[in-house]
């Protein structure tokens, strides 16, 4: 039975490149790895022809003769070449193989020296939202763990080092081949750490780290939102054996304010008012975020829930020069607790009123009229 071709059994043209082929092979053995297809012996099979195109066109000379002679060019004595077969080195290249597909995934990656980033560390600061407006410098206390100063993180006592573990080479994982396949796991001696210390350090006790209380100072900018997240790096928590530290996330969150309420870079506030004033009109000061005082216009006839912008006057926009606006909301406020002369004024007020006085009041009536009759 004549073998298929090669660059047909990946899927690929005879102009294909180094890394389509290998972009080409990979998607080709994942497709009908064994493993995938327990007890299938076509996926085996098929696994065994997608490998032995992939280990010919892969190496330029091979490729070459390949694509000159075909098959011809492996067979003994053809080409000068010698032998190259689905089994001729095909124990051999499967770790490999089997590495490059998924090495990733199974965290296959040696860790020099035990050596370990520190993990991430998180701090939830409350600020106010005048210190968000302004920007404010904090001085935090922080309990974390610290590089052990006796033994400069190593975990081994002075004047000692950590051994390489002997099981695993100082990978930190072993690998047992069975049949076509190598499967990696945890080195039991060492648990990963590619060391063993026989003499451990006694100030931490081989963890090469010690939990200590720090100061930090962070800068917090202006304009700052509530679930802004700050990151210092390298200010969490040491890594293990002089593995490099871990980062610090500061998450803020901004208290409620009495008379404010924020909407991005734009702040809202309730203004009450007399009912001559949303009559008559006139000016009105409010004050700002920032205590300035913010002289504003009411027009005649105002109603409640009418708003006034005083551009400029809300909150920084983060990393920016520019600002939001302020929005001032009108609330008309009814009189109460009459005296007896200024309840005459309003009744002669009233009588001299018509529909163009009180358009709103005069419409809605005229609309229940319409709609119900009588």
């Amino acid at each position: 039975m004549s073998k298929r071709d090669y660059y047909e059994i990946l899927g690929v043209s005879r102009t294909v490149t180094e890394t389509e082929l290998k972009i080409a092979f990979r998607k080709a053995a994942m497709q009908c790895h064994p493993d995938r297809h327990p007890g299938d012996p076509e996926a085996e099979a098929r696994f065994k022809e997608v490998n032995e195109a992939y280990q010919c066109l892969c190496d330029p000379q091979k490729r070459s003769a390949y694509d000159r002679f075909g098959h011809a060019a492996f067979e003994q004595g053809g080409g000068g070449f010698g032998g190259f077969g689905a089994s001729e080195g095909f124990g051999a290249s499967m770790a490999d193989i089997f590495e490059d597909l998924f090495g990733d995934v199974m965290g296959r990656r040696s860790r020099s020296g035990g050596r370990e980033r520190g993990s991430d560390l998180r701090y939830n600061m409350e600020i106010t939202l005048e210190e968000a407006y302004v920007g404010k410098t904090a001085s935090l206390k922080i309990p974390t763990s610290a590089t052990c100063e006796a033994c400069s993180g190593t975990g081994a006592k002075k004047g000692s080092k950590p051994k390489t573990c002997t099981t695993c080479a100082g990978h930190g994982r072993v690998r047992a081949q069975q049949g076509f396949f190598a499967i990696e796991r945890t080195c039991p001696a060492c648990q990963g750490r590619g060391e063993l210390i026989d003499n451990p350090c006694t100030s931490c006790s081989g963890s090469g780290r010690k939990t200590v209380e720090r100061s930090l100072s962070v800068n917090v900018p202006p304009g700052v939102e509530d679930g802004t997240r700050i990151r210092l790096a390298g200010e969490g928590e040491a890594g293990v054996r002089g593995g490099p530290p871990g980062d610090l996330y500061i998450f803020l969150s901004v208290k409620p304010h009495p008379m404010f309420q924020r909407d991005g870079a734009d702040l809202y506030c309730r203004v009450p008012i007399s009912m001559v004033r949303a009559a008559l009109g006139g000016d009105i000061r409010v004050h700002g975020i920032d205590g300035s005082e913010i002289k504003l216009k009411v027009p005649e006839g105002s109603q409640t829930g009418r708003q006034i912008k005083a551009k400029g006057k809300g909150m920084p926009v983060l990393r920016t020069r520019d600002f939001g606006d302020l929005h001032v909301q009108l609330s008309v406020e009814t009189p109460q607790k009459l005296t007896k002369r200024q309840k005459e004024l309003l009744a002669e007020f009233e009588k001299e009123s018509s529909h163009e006085t009180h358009p709103e009041e005069h419409g809605f009536f005229a609309r229940m009229k319409d709609l119900f009759g009588g």
